[in-house]
């Protein structure tokens, strides 16, 4: 039996004129940026408000397949989740952006490490601290 998919998070995101690049379309660099942003506003729209207020995260590590792009003015509608157990301080997060149409432009796997707001230093992820990311 496997075990069921974890919660999804969504945002849309629109190509500005300045988000393109010479070649016409949106640069990997605001891809990585919304990869940022959309794992970002998932935090802030689930965390416990406590948590927020203790912890920030940072990312240490990406991996991006980018498998097509948009233009200007053009969405990709952005996915994202928690993928699997904390590992210490750090834990993984899968992002998924897709076109108007359905097809994926870009899927990351994005390793972030919790720190303490005030200290700056990493933080073991407790299970209650990601509990709400998997709840239904």
């Amino acid at each position: 039996m496997n075990a069921p998919a974890p919660p999804r998070f969504s945002k849309t995101f629109t190509a500005e004129p300045r988000h393109i690049d010479e070649l016409g379309h949106v640069n990997n660099s605001v891809w990585v940026q919304w990869i940022q942003d959309i794992a970002t506003a998932h935090w802030d729209a689930v965390a416990d408000p406590g948590h927020r207020a203790r912890y920030i995260w940072v990312v240490v590590r990406h991996e991006i397949d980018y498998r097509g792009n948009i233009g200007a003015g053009e969405t990709a509608l952005g996915e994202t989740h928690i993928d699997g157990k904390a590992r210490g301080a750090t834990s993984v997060r899968v992002a998924i952006f897709t076109d108007a149409a359905g097809k994926r432009m870009v899927s990351a796997r994005t390793t972030w490490a919790m720190l303490e707001r005030g200290s700056g230093r990493p933080a073991r992820i407790r299970d209650e601290v990601l509990a709400p990311f998997r709840e239904s």
